[in-house]
């Protein structure tokens, strides 16, 4: 039977990683195969990074194979069927042993200083309690990345025909229609705080079924609205939902603490009664009568005073967000923006750091087409282009940030002004919100909230054109554009 694509791929990776069992887990993203490596010392970083169909490599504390979105779910569905797990499981640890006794001497001083090198890198990496909760977050919030994208999406288009319905475009024939993609995208936004409950308790080791209840807990379901619950610090009541999903993933941890101790402490033949009964019960209570009143503070703070720099600064706030997005995205710094997307979606129906921060990628499309047009005969690197652009254009910028412009330099820092161009625009006109985080370039339109989808086109425009003359002029190194290769 012949090879597919996807099946050669898989092969290709477990071959350059040091083979299946250097591999201890396997996860991945929108466009990337994470991999947690056992010796890195094993891993051909060089071959792994020529692979046809691989387009790039990020080392942070799991590799991350950058294959393209798609293609990516079909790859890394291969890879953990062939080591007979599911993703996010453990690889069974039978590492492919290696005969010493054959190296040069040369050889084992290299295999030594690789080895090292790798256990002080991952030393430094677990040592970093902002790292970790970065990671955390990312975990949480990267598998609902697809349910945020397609909900959103529904939820766009039922906003306009309900607005074609007010404006008498269309009958309200199309009533019953609306309610069912507000039912569908409901299906995510409403129950938002049990998925996130479920993913924080894998997270943080606590059994997903209860990090669901205690993400429930929050809707405070059940309560009489005319006898509410009040918030011992001030008296006022309490509102379902209150604290948002900061809270429920505080609460979490809390409960896996809680979980864990317990698990030590009760005998093994009531376990399975009385620990999730007293960790319930425990957690239920300090969530909703404290976490739920001071998580509630936290992040109406956190909006708020965000909501403020952007319409106080205007565009100069535009610019330095979509400007810095980009590096922050490379130190994974951009995870920590997901909590207040959703944040923002709860608390006014729409994110106005999205569309800003979406302008970092249009930075890089125009970066592309400046480079495309002025090392055509660099044949190499427009091929690289060609199959980054319509990625790019889609909303995923990784394989032009890691395959073009960061490996030549220059051209990254010229793509994000162009990002900061674009921001600024954003920026300036205001109140161009997102009802949905996850994608961004063109396939935002649809979810920019109050019909403002054409101030965000401005800027997207303008974040292409930004891109591509600031590239054009001051960001093309002179040795790459006559050069067929792409160092």
């Amino acid at each position: 039977m012949t090879e597919t694509k996807e099946q050669r791929l898989a092969r290709e990776i477990y071959e350059k990683v040091g083979g299946m069992g250097n591999v201890a887990k396997l996860i991945h993203c929108m466009t990337r195969v994470r991999m947690t490596i056992r010796d890195h010392s094993k891993v051909d970083m060089e071959g792994l990074k020529a692979v046809d169909g691989v387009m790039g490599v990020v080392e942070d504390d799991t590799l991350q194979v950058i294959v393209g979105p798609g293609i990516v779910n079909k790859v890394s569905n291969i890879m953990v069927a062939e080591a007979g797990v599911k993703l996010g499981e453990p690889f069974p640890n039978h590492p492919e042993k290696q005969d010493k006794s054959v190296l040069t001497d040369r050889e084992r001083v290299e295999a030594k200083a690789a080895e090292v090198k790798a256990k002080e890198k991952a030393k430094h990496n677990n040592n970093s309690a902002f790292k970790r909760v970065l990671k955390s977050i990312a975990n949480i919030f990267v598998p609902l990345i697809p349910a945020f994208v397609g909900a959103g999406i529904i939820g766009g288009i039922a906003a306009i025909f309900s607005n074609l319905m007010t404006a008498g475009s269309i009958s309200q024939d199309w009533a019953t229609i609306v309610t069912t993609l507000n039912i569908i995208k409901n299906g995510l936004f409403f129950y938002l705080v049990i998925y996130v409950g479920v993913n924080s308790a894998n997270e943080f080791g606590a059994t997903p079924g209860l990090g669901g209840i205690i993400g429930a807990t929050t809707m405070l379901t059940g309560m009489n609205p005319e006898a509410p619950l009040t918030n011992i610090f001030n008296g006022h009541p309490l509102a379902p939902g209150q604290g948002g999903i900061i809270g429920v993933i505080f609460a979490v941890w809390i409960l896996a603490l809680v979980e864990k101790r317990l698990h030590k402490v009760i005998p093994n033949s009531i376990d399975i009664i009385v620990t999730p009964t007293i960790a319930l019960l425990v957690v239920g209570l300090f969530t909703i009568f404290i976490v739920m009143p001071v998580a509630g503070v936290v992040s109406s703070a956190l909006v708020g005073s965000i909501t403020w720099v952007l319409n106080v600064g205007g565009a100069f706030s535009g610019f330095i967000l979509g400007l810095f997005f980009l590096p922050m995205v490379m130190f994974g710094l951009h995870q920590i923006l997901t909590p207040i997307h959703i944040e923002m979606i709860n608390t006014s129906g729409y994110t106005l750091l999205l569309p800003i921060l979406a302008m970092a990628g249009a930075g890089q499309v125009g970066a592309a087409f400046a480079l495309w047009v002025k090392c055509r005969k660099n044949k190499k690197l427009t091929q690289l282009i060609k199959g980054a652009l319509p990625v790019g254009i889609l909303g995923i910028g990784e394989p032009l940030i890691y395959g073009v412009t960061l490996p030549l330099g220059r051209p990254f820092i010229t793509a994000c002004i162009g990002g900061g161009i674009g921001g600024a625009v954003i920026g300036g006109i205001g109140n161009i919100g997102a009802i949905a985080i996850g994608p961004s370039g063109i396939p935002l339109i649809p979810l920019i909230a109050n019909g403002h989808w054409m101030g965000y086109i401005i800027g997207l425009l303008a974040g292409y054109i930004g891109g591509f003359i600031a590239t054009y002029f001051f960001g093309v190194p002179k040795d790459i554009q006559e050069e067929s290769k792409l160092d």
